[in-house]
C-alpha cells in the first residue's frame, strides 16, 4: 500500500540520512564497483603507462572482453583489422573511453544484482537509455566536432547512475520494495544530485558531473559546445524524459525541447548504423 505523504517524507529522510553518511565517509558501493575504482585509481596517476593499465584492467575479464568488443567496433576501427591484444585495444580507445567501459561493467553488474529485483523493470529501462544515450552523444559529439566523443559518451552512459544507486540502496529497506509511487518520488527528487556526488567521488571531471547535475534543465542554446549541452540534446533524441525522471516542463519549455529535438532528428537516421553499433559493444 502507498505510504502518505508524511510517511513517505519520513521515509526519504531516513534513506538519504544514511546515504549523506556514506557520501561524506567511506561510500558503500556494490562490490561490482570494485574493478572500476581500481582502474579509476589507475588512470589518476599523470605518469601511468599503456602496460599498468592493462595489468589492472586484465584481473577483471568483464571489462577486458569489452574493451576488445568496442575496439573492434567500426566507430573506433574503421578498417576493420581485428584487434586480439588487451594492450592494443587500450592503445587504440584511450584512457577516457576505458573508463567509460570499466563503468559500463560496474553498472551493468548492480543492474544485476539481486538487491534490484523488485525494481527489475526501472533499473533495466534506466540502463538501455543509458546506453543509447551514450551512444548518441558520441556520434553528436563527433559530428560537431566541439566536444570530446568519448568524454560525451562517458557522460551519457553514467549520467542515471544516481537512479541505480538510490534502487540499490532503497531495496535495503522493505517499505520502498512495495511503494512504486514513494519510489519514483526518491528518483524524481534525488537521483541527479546523488549522482553527481557518486561522480565527484569516483574522480570523473568536473565537464561530467555538472552535465549530470544540470541534466534536467531545459538548455537555451544554438549549437552544442559542452558536454552539459551534448547530453541534454542526446537525452532529447533517446526519447527522454523518462518514468524515473522528473518532466514538469511548461508549454514554453516543451515547445523549446521539442524544437530541440527536431534540430537534430536527422542525426539518428544518418548514424543509426555507428549508434546501434555502439550500443552493442557497451551492452555486451
Amino acid at each position: 500500500m502507498p505510504a502518505e505523504k508524511g510517511a513517505e517524507s519520513t521515509l526519504h529522510f531516513r534513506i538519504l540520512e544514511d546515504i549523506a553518511r556514506d557520501l561524506s565517509g567511506d561510500i558503500n558501493f556494490p562490490t561490482c564497483m570494485d574493478a572500476a575504482i581500481m582502474v579509476r585509481n589507475t588512470l589518476k596517476d599523470p605518469y601511468v603507462n599503456l602496460d599498468r593499465v592493462a595489468l589492472a584492467i586484465g584481473v577483471e575479464p568483464l571489462i577486458s572482453s569489452k574493451l576488445l568488443r568496442l575496439a573492434n567496433s567500426v566507430s573506433y576501427n574503421p578498417s576493420g583489422v581485428a584487434i586480439q591484444e588487451l594492450s592494443s585495444a587500450i592503445g587504440r580507445l584511450g584512457f577516457e573511453a576505458v573508463r567509460t567501459t570499466s563503468l559500463a561493467v560496474a553498472m551493468d553488474q548492480m543492474l544485476k544484482s539481486r538487491n534490484l529485483a523488485g525494481y527489475d523493470e526501472i533499473a533495466r529501462q534506466a540502463w538501455e537509455f543509458s546506453i543509447q544515450v551514450a551512444a548518441i552523444a558520441r556520434v553528436l559529439a563527433r559530428r560537431l566536432g566541439r566536444v570530446n566523443p568519448d568524454e560525451a559518451m562517458l557522460a551519457g552512459l553514467v549520467h542515471n547512475i544516481g537512479v541505480f544507486y538510490l534502487l540499490y540502496r532503497a531495496a535495503e529497506y522493505p517499505e520502498y520494495r512495495t511503494d512504486k509511487p514513494a519510489m519514483l518520488a526518491l528518483l524524481h527528487g534525488w537521483e541527479a544530485s546523488i549522482g553527481e556526488s557518486l561522480l565527484h567521488i569516483l574522480g570523473l571531471p568536473e565537464s561530467i558531473t555538472d552535465a549530470v547535475r544540470d541534466q534536467g534543465e531545459t538548455r537555451n542554446v544554438e549549437t552544442p559546445c559542452t558536454v552539459r549541452d551534448v547530453l541534454y540534446f542526446a537525452k532529447l533524441l533517446a526519447g527522454g524524459p523518462q518514468e524515473w525522471q522528473p518532466g514538469q516542463f511548461s508549454p514554453a519549455e516543451i515547445e523549446a525541447r521539442n524544437a530541440d529535438q527536431a534540430r537534430y532528428a536527422d542525426l539518428l537516421e544518418e548514424a543509426e548504423e555507428d549508434i546501434q553499433e555502439l550500443r552493442s559493444a557497451l551492452a555486451a
